[in-house]
């Protein structure tokens, strides 16, 4: 037993948590806080919204009416981290579009419940800027995809809650405990803002960027994006970056808002079995990123990434075809599902960190993510479009997109540590 957790603390992971301090260990931490309760509801969101009456068109247009709303607090999420620090723009992001949007998503009763829930959730995109730069500004670059990467397994371990869900819902029928849900993942953000605020502090380019800006007018600060723009223009790494985050929000939003409808309707499974999927989602991801994810490091990123995407296209063609009430399917679809996160997703992350100006991050991700998200959102309202007719259409597109994703890694060009350093 000594001898095991002697090679368990010498795991490059496990070493590197334990060395971690600061913000980046904090925000790792209390991930769960945020990951358990979004994992106990995931697999019932749209299906919640359907069973009270939001059709496919209607949620593929929340998903669209919401996106475009986020451009606007995505390009706001620089200011605001900037302007107001790291710490507190988390906090606020927290609060609003977290806790307050449950609070509504509990007691939604229609289209017009889950619209303004939906819109609150959009502040969270502030809140995505400002918690990103917490994470990483104060780590060092070495650390950078071992801190995703810990980021992720704090996400899976919260899906090993995902079976209360499904237990409550066998015995109390879905809309009643996913309504509790709901406020449970209110009560829980206000506790992730009350340990944020004591545990972690301003990390230095948040404090230069704030003495920078203080005296300088909202306005002003607008203009000065046109300095930031050319950052991300001419830089080869950051438009190949933005590339691949465009077409990963795309298909993002089309597996997490359509799967699982799709697996309850047209495949026939049951609703009380969709919070196990993930489960084995997660366990395979846990392996993955514990057993192999180190032995992969001598690769350049992009290797295990364009296998990522091609497992990917494999479980999307797999999903099409596969006949209803066939839950063997479903399990194989997880699997290949779970490889190719773990192979694509920490990476993805870690292109973010290393091909932007550090001096200017939080500005550059809050620009990325407001294309991000201005480029993504008609494909929302157009998936709804697309399952309204055949709920197979959006995942063939997704491989579309999954091919021209191929592409485009296969030229990303790494930038060394000292390169990211700037």
């Amino acid at each position: 037993m000594s001898k095991i957790s002697h090679l368990f603390r010498k795991h490059p992971l496990i070493e590197l948590l334990i060395q971690l301090k600061g913000n980046p260990k904090v925000c790792i931490l209390i991930e769960p806080l945020w990951g358990i309760p979004f994992n106990l509801i995931a697999p019932f969101t749209t299906v919640y919204m359907y069973a009270l009456g939001v059709g496919d068109r209607q949620i593929g247009l929340l998903l669209s009416i919401a996106m475009i709303a986020q451009v606007f607090f995505s390009f706001a999420g620089g200011l605001f981290t900037d302007k107001l620090g790291r710490r507190l723009t988390t906090n606020i992001g927290d609060f609003i579009g977290w806790s307050l949007a449950c609070f509504v998503w509990a007691i939604s009763q229609n289209f017009y419940f889950f619209l303004i829930a939906m819109l609150l959730n959009c502040f969270e995109q502030v809140n995505q800027t400002a918690w990103y730069c917490l994470l990483v500004e104060d780590a060092e670059q070495k650390d950078i995809v071992g801190i995703h990467t810990w980021v992720t397994i704090a996400g899976l371990l919260a899906v090993f809650f995902a079976p209360i869900s499904g237990a409550l819902i066998r015995r109390y029928t879905m809309v009643p405990v996913v309504r509790a849900l709901y406020f449970l993942f209110a009560v829980s953000m206000l506790f992730k803002v009350y340990i944020t605020v004591k545990y972690t502090k301003e990390t230095k380019q948040g404090k230069q960027r704030m003495a920078e800006s203080r005296s300088v007018p909202i306005s002003s600060m607008i203009r000065e994006y046109k300095h930031v723009l050319p950052l991300i223009t001419k830089s080869r790494s950051t438009l190949l970056t933005l590339g691949v985050m465009v077409l990963s929000q795309i298909t993002n939003l089309i597996n997490t808002n359509f799967m699982s409808l799709y697996i309850n309707q047209n495949l026939k499974i049951s609703e009380q079995y969709l919070a196990y999927f993930p489960i084995l989602r997660a366990l395979v991801m846990l392996l993955f990123l514990f057993a192999i994810q180190n032995l992969l490091d001598s690769l350049r990123m992009k290797v295990p990434m364009a296998i990522g995407l091609l497992i990917y296209i494999a479980g999307q063609l797999l999903i099409i075809f596969q006949p209803p009430s066939q839950i063997g399917g479903v399990v194989i679809y997880t699997l290949l599902e779970a490889v190719a996160f773990g192979l694509f997703m920490p990476r993805k992350e870690a292109m973010l960190s290393l091909s932007v100006n550090p001096k200017e991050r939080a500005r550059i991700v809050s620009l990325l993510t407001m294309i991000t998200i201005l480029l993504a959102s008609p494909f929302g309202y157009l998936a709804g479009l697309m399952s309204s007719v055949d709920r197979r259409y959006p995942f063939a597109f997704n491989i579309v997109l999954y091919v021209i994703m191929f592409f485009v890694v296969a030229k990303f060009q790494e930038p060394s540590f000292a390169d990211a350093a700037g």
